[in-house]
């Protein structure tokens, strides 16, 4: 009888441990990782356009993955979510839903994991890119096929991933797996799938994105936006942070990427991003440059993140000054790349456009503003700010840091 009683205690521990536990292993997940990212970026899909067969073929890969998996089709057309669209100048304006074939149609891709829970956790990415290039393009050759393997394959990869992770475990929540159309464009999937949504929003707990993830530096810089957005979110993140990453938070829900859809519906979101690089929005964000061991601790970071939030309630949401209608508006350009990364005072440069006033002005890659006409720059929001303040024409001074050297530039919008 002790024998019967010790077997059965045997079959229930590993029962347990089985319902648990997450096979997929470090050596695994890079595989994976770098299995969607290949295909995703090849040269063969054309670069994702919404509404070109690229995009079809890549829809139809995230698809296929989520079927492998295990998911549940939660689109309006199996996993598809269509959306027919016109073009939008603002990147935080609603979508409009085109009427009469007029407009472009992409599709978004939904997977659900049904763990009869009230509540779901949703994660996502988009998965378009620029095609071409055309609008958008930092390139100034000829037209050609920009691949976007870190905006945002890298995103779309570890959505896939993560979905296989949590298929895996037992959770007291449900997830939803959605990889988005039309960012490049302005938010359109999103936008419109937060407007149409296949679950109940109110269900929803909290909302993670993630885009261009794949370029971890070696610091091990992640930065996470929209931690303002719910009263837990920085302790758990510190919590976590086992792998030592160095983490640059910032509190606002609002920013140019799809998070910003659902935290304007009143849910907490977080933004994942590993930083802005030379090959953005280039034909040469390649595949072979993706940092492929720290795109694995981005991935395992999250894992950790849902499964410390495990046992919590429905998570508390709370508005970020920032909002969208508190957003600077501006007509004009520096000509620059910021560096998103930065968590020192000013406005680091990442790259400098040609025939832009910074480069006019001689400013370089890594020179730091630090004051644009009369206004003070402690960090990015004031520098959108001083920059809402000027119109084309105008001419200014720009203050400087080139290392512990402070310059100063005229400068003409």
């Amino acid at each position: 009888m002790k024998s019967l009683k010790r077997l059965f205690l045997l079959i229930t521990v590993l029962s347990i441990t089985f319902a648990c536990t997450d096979f997929t292993t470090d050596k695994e997940l890079k595989v994976g990782l770098e299995k969607d990212i290949t295909f995703l970026a090849d040269d063969a899909l054309e670069g994702r356009a919404i509404g070109t067969p690229g995009e079809e073929k890549a829809a139809n890969y995230i698809a296929e993955a989520f079927e492998k998996i295990g998911l549940s089709p939660k689109g309006t057309d199996g996993y598809f979510q269509p959306f027919t669209v016109k073009k939008s100048t603002n990147p935080h304006e609603e979508a409009v839903v085109g009427t009469n074939g007029e407009g472009v149609t992409g599709r978004n891709v939904a997977g659900f994991i049904d763990n009869g829970s009230d509540y779901t956790v949703v994660i996502g990415a988009h998965y378009d890119h620029l095609g071409y290039g055309a609008e958008g393009s930092l390139f100034r050759g000829e037209p050609a096929i920009h691949n976007g393997a870190d905006d945002n394959a890298s995103g779309t990869s570890a959505v896939i991933q993560l979905a296989k992770i949590l298929k895996s475990k037992k959770s007291k929540y449900n997830f939803l797996f959605l990889a988005f159309s039309g960012e490049e464009n302005g938010l359109w999937g999103s936008n419109y799938f937060s407007k149409n949504s296949t679950v109940d929003l109110a269900s929803v707990n909290y909302m993670i994105n993630m885009d261009m993830v794949g370029r971890m530096n070696e610091e091990k810089t992640v930065a996470i936006n929209g931690v303002g957005t719910s009263p837990l979110w920085i302790e758990q993140l510190d919590a976590i942070n086992s792998d030592s990453l160095k983490l640059v938070t910032s509190e606002s829900g609002v920013g140019p990427s799809d998070h910003t859809s659902f935290y304007l519906q009143d849910l907490p979101v977080l933004h994942f991003f590993t930083g802005q690089h030379e090959d953005y929005h280039k034909p040469s964000d390649d595949a072979d440059k993706i940092n492929y061991d720290g795109l694995v601790l981005v991935v395992r970071y999250i894992e950790r993140l849902v499964d410390e939030l495990n046992g919590e309630e429905k998570l508390a949401f709370t508005k970020t000054n920032d909002s969208s209608g508190d957003n600077p508006r501006f007509t004009v350009s520096l000509g620059v790349v910021p560096d998103y990364l930065f968590d020192g005072q000013g406005m680091r440069i990442d790259g400098v456009t040609d025939g832009k006033p910074a480069a006019a002005a001689g400013m370089k890659k890594g020179d730091i503003v630090v004051k644009l006409g009369d206004s003070t720059i402690v960090d990015m929001m004031s520098y959108m700010r001083a920059l809402s303040g000027f119109a084309a024409g105008q001419q200014t001074v720009v203050e400087y840091k080139r290392g512990e050297e402070l310059k100063a530039a005229q400068i003409k919008f």
